[in-house]
């Protein structure tokens, strides 16, 4: 028996799959949901509704950008804690033993059969949808811009967090350096460059692995997630980065 069920559908999900906008939204960790076949993992109700499980407001946002942006938005409908789709199957944080403060017992002392079952059931759906998306687009004439969107915690391992959104990059520095142009010093929050995390912590892999391996216009947004935990903050960030998308595009 496989970690999903029938029941329990596709776990990539596409919406706007016919857009006409340039950008391609991706949310890695849109959702807090576990297979049945694995129960809680070991962990309490209060970890799994935290960040450890799930990057909170992520995909309300991704999603009110898709309308404004008429952009395509693919997401993992499962836990990062199942399988982080940020991360190569090669890497520990894929399935991490410890998140943060919790040990994910259910993930301690996973043997090669069943990464390779995690692996199979979420990771390679989710690439190759997204893979042949993109390649798609680009078939079509029209490159699509990769954005992958993220949250983090205005608190880890207890020391609060000033950033309150994060423009990430890897190798190809041009929608992130146009997109911080574009903030100058007067932005409505306070935005850096690889902050909360950098290409040293591992976070771009799917930046790199779909778009710079393209030669496509890619970046990562964070934002902190007490600035999006209602209806009203959710639009006003995702009014504020569509417009710093829309103005910085043209410049990348």
């Amino acid at each position: 028996m496989g970690i999903l069920t029938g029941e329990e559908g596709d776990p990539v999900a596409l919406e706007n799959a016919s857009a006409r906008g340039r950008v391609i939204l991706v949310c890695e960790h849109a959702s807090r949901l576990l297979p049945k076949s694995l129960g809680t993992l070991g962990l309490s109700e209060e970890a799994l509704a935290s960040h450890i499980a799930w990057d909170p407001g992520a995909l309300a946002v991704s999603r009110l950008m898709a309308k404004s942006l008429d952009a395509t938005l693919i997401f993992q409908r499962f836990s990062r804690l199942v399988y982080d789709c940020n991360r190569p199957p090669e890497s520990p944080a894929a399935m991490p033993e410890k998140s943060e403060v919790f040990d994910v017992s259910g993930n301690i002392g996973l043997d090669q059969a069943a990464r390779d079952a995690r692996t199979e059931a979420l990771y390679l759906p989710f690439r190759e949808k997204l893979s042949r998306l993109v390649k798609d687009r680009i078939a079509e004439g029209r490159a699509p811009v990769i954005v992958t969107m993220h949250s983090f915690t205005p608190v880890y391992f207890g020391k609060p967090r000033a950033v309150e959104i994060g423009v990430l990059h890897d190798a190809d520095t041009r929608l992130a350096d146009a997109m911080l142009a574009a903030v100058g010093t007067g932005g409505l929050y306070d935005t850096r460059r690889n902050e909360p995390y950098g290409p040293e912590d591992g976070v771009t892999h799917t930046l790199k692995e779909h778009g710079l391996s393209n030669g496509l216009l890619n970046v990562m947004i964070e934002v902190r997630n007490d600035l999006i935990r209602d209806e009203v903050d959710q639009r006003v960030v995702a009014d504020y980065l569509t417009g710093l998308l829309i103005e910085s595009l043209p410049a990348a």
